[in-house]
Order: C-alpha cells, then sequence, then structure tokens
C-alpha cells in the first residue's frame, strides 16, 4: 500500500504535539512563574533584587548539571517513562514553593526545580528526531515551542489573578500561585506514562507501512549509531562547543526576559493586573512569528541566516531599551521585538542542531548545547539583579544579556562561514 508522506506526518503531529506542547507549556509556567511571585514574594520574605536574580538562575545549575545524565537516560528507559517523571516530579517541587519562607528556602527549590526539569527539552527535541524526518523538523520544532511564548500570553493574566487572590484558603497570594500552576504538572505526567508511544513501532494508530516509512527516514546514515554515550571528548567536541555558544545568546535573552520582565514593565509604573495583561503581548505575537519562521527556514532549507538574523534582533533592541527606558510604549514596542525575535531563532536553531551533530552525538550534543546555552540564563538573571539593586532602575540592566546575544551572533557567523554551513544540508538519518 503506498502511503501519503504528508498525511502520515500531519497525522503524527497531531497525535503528539498537542500532549507534548501542553507539557512543556505547564514547564515553563512553571520555571518562570517565580517572576510573577516576586512582585509580592520578595517584600514578605525580606530578599534583595540582587538575591532573588541569583536564587532565580540558580535553576539552570542542576538543570545544567543533570541535563546531560537525563538525555541518556530517556534514550536507556524511553520517552514515555521518563518524560512522565519528569513532569511529576517538576510539578510537586513547583507547588512546594509556597512553603518558601527566606533566602535559603528560596535557593533549595530553585535549585530542586533544576534537578527534576532537567532533561526535559532536549528529551523532546531527540524524542521529535525519532518521529519527523529532518525536513519537517524546523517547523514541527517550531510549532512545538510556541508553547514558550503561549505559556506566557496566556499564563501572564492567569498569573496576574491569581496574585488578587490573596488570604484564598489562609494563604498568601504568591503562595497561592505556587501551588495552583505546580499540580497541573502532576496530572500531564500521569497522562504521559498513559498515553505517549515510544517510537513508531509502538503506535498502534500507524499502520505497519507508516512505521517502516517513518523508521526508514529517521534511522541514522551506515556506520552510525543513534545511542550516545558520556565521553570526556563528546565534551570538548568543537560542534557542540559552538552550537552551545550561539545558543546562550537567544537563551539567556529568553530566560532572563521570562523571569524578569513582568517586574520590568511594573516598574514602569503599571499596576499588577495591567502588568499580566500587558506581559503577555509580546509572547502573544512571538507565538505566531516562530510559526511562521520556522516554516519559511523549512522552505528555504536555511538555517543560520534564520538563526542569526533573530539573534541579530535580540542584541539590537535590548540595547535599545537602554536607551528609551523613560517612553513605556517604546520599552513596550522594544520588548515585543526582543522576545518575538528569541522565539523565532528557536524553530531554525534546533533544527541546525539536529542536521549538524553526528547521530551518535545527538542526544549527547543537544542536552550539552541546551545546557551550556541557558548557564546564560543563570549569569544574566543574576546580573540584572545586581545592576538593578546597584542602579535603582532597570535602565542599563539588560545589557548584559545583549552583550550574550552579540556574542551569539558572531559564533553563528563563523559557523557559517568556516564551516560553509550557510545552506546546510541533513544528514541521513
Amino acid at each position: 500500500m503506498k502511503i501519503s508522506e504528508d498525511k502520515t506526518i500531519a497525522k503524527i503531529a497531531w497525535r503528539l504535539l498537542p500532549l507534548l506542547m501542553l507539557g512543556y507549556f505547564v514547564a515553563f509556567v512553571d520555571r518562570v512563574n517565580v517572576g510573577f511571585a516576586s512582585l509580592s514574594m520578595n517584600a514578605d520574605i525580606g530578599i534583595s533584587s540582587a538575591i532573588f536574580g541569583f536564587g532565580a538562575g540558580l535553576f539552570y545549575i542542576t538543570y545544567v548539571i543533570f541535563e546531560i545524565p537525563s538525555n541518556l537516560l530517556l534514550e536507556k528507559i524511553g520517552a514515555r517513562i521518563w518524560i512522565g517523571r519528569i513532569m511529576i516530579s517538576w510539578g510537586i517541587i513547583s507547588a512546594c514553593g509556597m512553603f518558601i519562607s527566606g533566602e535559603k528556602s528560596f535557593y533549595a527549590i530553585r535549585l530542586l526545580l533544576g534537578v527534576a526539569e532537567a532533561g526535559f527539552f532536549p528529551g523532546i527535541i531527540l524524542y521529535i528526531t525519532y518521529w519527523f524526518p529532518p525536513k519537517y523538523r524546523a517547523k514541527i520544532i517550531a510549532i512545538f515551542m510556541v508553547a514558550i511564548p503561549l505559556s506566557s500570553f496566556v499564563g501572564s493574566p492567569i498569573s496576574a489573578y491569581i496574585l488578587t487572590l490573596d488570604g484564598l484558603w489562609g494563604l498568601k497570594d504568591w503562595q497561592l500561585l505556587f501551588l495552583l500552576e505546580g499540580l497541573p504538572a502532576v496530572i500531564l505526567g500521569i497522562l504521559v506514562i498513559m498515553f505517549l508511544p515510544n517510537k513508531p513501532s509502538d503506535a498502534n494508530w500507524l499502520c505497519d507501512e507508516e512505521k517502516q516509512y517513518i523508521t526508514t527516514k529517521t534511522i541514522p546514515s551506515p556506520g552510525e549509531s543513534k545511542k550516545s554515550s558520556i565521553n570526556l571528548k563528546n565534551f570538548f567536541n568543537k560542534r557542540i562547543l559552538a552550537l552551545s555558544l550561539a545558543y546562550a545568546g537567544a537563551s539567556g535573552a529568553s530566560q532572563c526576559l521570562s523571569i524578569w520582565q513582568p517586574v520590568i514593565i511594573k516598574s514602569l509604573g503599571f499596576q499588577s493586573l495591567a502588568t499580566g495583561f500587558l506581559n503577555a503581548l509580546p509572547f502573544g505575537i512571538a507565538c505566531v512569528m516562530m510559526i511562521l519562521w520556522g516554516r519559511h527556514s523549512d522552505l528555504k532549507n536555511e538555517r543560520i541566516w534564520h538563526s542569526k538574523i533573530s539573534l541579530f534582533l535580540v542584541m539590537f533592541f535590548l540595547i535599545v531599551i537602554a536607551f528609551v527606558f523613560e517612553y513605556a510604549l517604546l520599552v513596550i514596542l522594544s520588548l515585543i521585538i526582543a522576545v518575538s525575535a528569541t522565539y523565532m531563532f528557536k524553530g531554525p536553531f534546533w533544527a541546525l542542531g539536529g542536521e549538524y551533530l553526528p547521530a551518535g552525538l545527538v542526544a549527547f550534543g543537544l542536552a550539552e548545547v541546551n545546557s551550556i546555552g541557558n548557564l546564560a540564563g543563570f549569569i544574566g538573571s543574576w546580573l540584572i539583579g545586581i545592576i538593578r539593586d546597584w542602579s535603582g532602575s532597570f535602565t542599563y540592566a539588560l545589557i548584559p544579556i545583549a552583550l550574550i546575544s552579540l556574542a551569539g551572533c558572531i559564533v553563528l557567523h563563523f559557523i557559517g562561514k568556516h564551516q560553509n554551513l550557510s545552506s546546510i544540508k541533513p544528514h541521513s538519518r
């Protein structure tokens, strides 16, 4: 029986992406809702902006340490069990944020949340390589990653509303925020364990011909292994390090803005509810832009320039904010462009990662790229808090992450120039 490639891919996408997107939606809400919690939590538990920035960034330390082992365990144990375990554990820990009482407990919760969530994102990217041929991946990854801006677009007004419920059940507003936004991850984790197939051969909703087609289109080239292992040489693989430095430029900006943007907007003079809706605006636009940009990258079969242009926009408009901070409208417009660009970057870049890395290094490499890239989230968040306390405003607080974005843009330029990747063709899988 002859099968339709497009119909098969569409069937897989409709079966897998909604659950994966919902999981990542909840993951990101639980990761960054600390930004909204800080609007009242910091004063309640007596911590400064510098302490908050350092603590918020601690998430990325344990996230980085446990990222690679977690991704390798996913390969060994299977996506269904491991992704479900990740979701259940981070949901419980996120809800326990309601018990934060001071600096040390704040640090502990953020560190534990990083341990729990480690491996989720690169695990999903690896999982996508099992199901989708290379020519579809930028669009599929972009659709999946819409869950990130969507989480802030939908989650910001919800978080702002929860903050109006101060005193409900005898809890403070920020305690309610952690509790109510942590529990959905536990429920979704159980659903993943029940319904997510590990690989095409496990999907009872695919016919034998469709299973064979997907397996054939996603297998490694002859002589390559799809299994990764921890090897000291792999840590210093030039391709992995180059992609890691490039990713740090977008990841640092994305993570820091997700945490700090509500505080920045409120510092412009807006109330909490208005802050929630204004914070949602850039992410709503980003949802559309990242899909269109990812689709365009696939149509042109081009990754480097699509990634580089996005990263340049991030850098440029973060610097612009420093010069227009007295004008709230211009700050909001600059944030819209910068945030949209951080998400436009993701589809083409992660497709580049899956195509550029040797098949035997994909699981390891994607995890290392995500790990090193996310260290920029820790460094940037900490520096923003320090600059905010030192200067008394956010006028120049975003400059450090703008410089990290510039560095990432330069690295991408040299990847394209010296490796002749401007029109990279996927290796066979």
